[in-house]
């Protein structure tokens, strides 16, 4: 393997998780229930019915993290905060001690020189807010809004970088059109205004954090560059169509202040009855980076006849795959990249790749260690993808990895293993693998 090439001297390198996925407590401290307790807990939702009761316990062992945070030498943590820890039912009443852990965490990451980057809302709604319609519901990004000035009043005199939303196509698509992740909705097309009131509460998110403190705000969204499966005209069609729900229903009304063509699926963005009059100003409130969650990209061919949606997903021929059976395509992220640039111009804050990475399960050799080249490969070939879309022009400010330790993978409970540590699931034990000492030592050579 040879070396990487230098990155800028200010280039930021970090790793990710999310609250749900690794802090467990959740009877813990005052917090509520969130969609994610009960749809996990639901017979049949979870692969092996696993749940995340006690996750991976960072709720007690976070300074054992942070200090592995420490050893690895990463200058940026993105973390979130769970909604339901700080407001139990995510109207009113505020849980002071819920806020006490994130305060702690803060402080520890700061002694540790680390630059905590909290994401506010990582796909746990309050259950208590689900009950009264969830993101179907306008008033969710107000209560969102409010739940965001409380966190900014304690945290913000120290936590300057934040991210509002995780991935919100994936929170409208799989938890609330398809029904594979909580709440488990199966509306299809109808889940769109999910879609709008996430971005509603982005906007009103970010205006109430630059009222707090001198913040920089950040969006996160997943990008997939679509490809058509041939040169047929059809299957262009339907890649312009995946790039437009995916892509562009989360990115446009953002950079653009409106909402891109999406007729191709009967949708007339001009007479969206859920809009109001200056919705979109307050969603194309400007940004200071835009976060990018990159896996892979998606190859699309024209739908059999009677199908709904105009595009169908296909296999990339030829293409290794991580144990999700996620195409391995580096290059896609330098096309990302660039793309985006070319696509929004101006309208592009800078770039973060807030998640990069992949799960490929490891048994300990014979000397105890978790020897995972696979993903000590995966992750040299997308970080030289992001090298060379910076030496081709787009303005990328960090790279942060998914993610520190082995977690609870959504609806693959623990099947699916993404951590530069292995967690014991028995005692959760943390075991550094030989791609946290791979990483690391990439770190440090970045700074000379």
């Amino acid at each position: 393997m040879t070396t990487m090439p230098p990155f800028p001297d200010d280039f930021a390198w970090g790793v990710a998780t999310s609250a749900f996925q690794i802090e467990g407590a959740v009877d813990t401290d005052g917090r509520g229930p969130s969609i994610w307790d009960g749809f996990s807990h639901t017979p049949g939702r979870i692969r092996g019915d696993d749940v995340a009761d006690t996750a991976c316990d960072h709720y007690h062992r976070y300074r054992e993290d942070v200090d592995l945070l420490r050893r690895l030498g990463v200058d940026v943590y993105r973390f979130s905060l769970s909604w339901s820890r700080v407001v139990p039912d995510g109207l009113g009443h505020v849980n002071g001690a819920g806020l006490d852990f994130y305060d702690r965490l803060v402080d520890a990451l700061l002694d540790a020189g680390i630059t905590p980057m909290p994401t506010l809302f990582h796909w746990d709604l309050p259950q208590e807010l689900e009950d009264h319609g969830g993101w179907l519901r306008r008033d969710t990004a107000e209560h969102f809004a409010r739940y965001t000035g409380v966190v900014a009043e304690r945290l913000g005199d120290r936590v300057r970088d934040w991210i509002t939303l995780n991935e919100p196509f994936e929170h409208m698509a799989l938890g609330h059109a398809l029904g594979v992740h909580a709440p488990g909705h199966t509306m299809g097309l109808a889940a769109l205004p999910v879609a709008h009131h996430q971005l509603l509460a982005h906007g009103l998110a970010t205006r109430v954090l630059r009222e707090h403190s001198a913040a920089r705000v950040l969006l996160t969204n997943s990008y997939s560059p679509a490809h058509a499966a041939s040169d047929d005209p059809a299957d262009h069609a339907a890649a312009a169509a995946y790039h437009a729900l995916h892509h562009g229903l989360f990115t446009d009304p953002v950079l653009r202040g409106r909402y891109p063509d999406l007729s191709a699926f009967g949708v007339d963005v001009t007479a969206l009855d859920f809009v109001a009059d200056d919705d979109l100003a307050i969603i194309s409130t400007p940004l200071d980076g835009l976060g990018i969650n990159y896996y892979n990209p998606t190859r699309l061919a024209a739908p059999p006849p009677g199908e709904a949606l105009p595009f169908t997903m296909v296999d990339f021929p030829g293409v290794a795959v991580t144990d999700f059976g996620w195409p391995v395509i580096p290059s896609g992220l330098t096309q990302l990249l660039t793309g985006l640039a070319a696509e929004y111009g101006e309208a592009l804050p800078p770039l973060w790749i807030t998640e990069n990475g992949c799960s490929y399960r490891v048994e300990p050799g014979t000397d105890g260690r978790f020897h995972d080249q696979a993903r000590i490969d995966y992750l040299d070939a997308h970080i030289r993808a992001v090298h060379a879309a910076i030496t081709l022009g787009a303005d990328v400010r960090g790279y942060l990895t998914w993610t520190l330790m082995d977690n609870y993978e959504w609806a693959e409970g623990y099947h699916q293993r993404f951590g530069l540590v292995h967690v014991d699931p028995e005692t959760r034990d943390r075991h550094p693998k030989s791609s946290f000492d791979w990483y690391a030592g990439l770190i440090s050579g970045q700074r000379g």
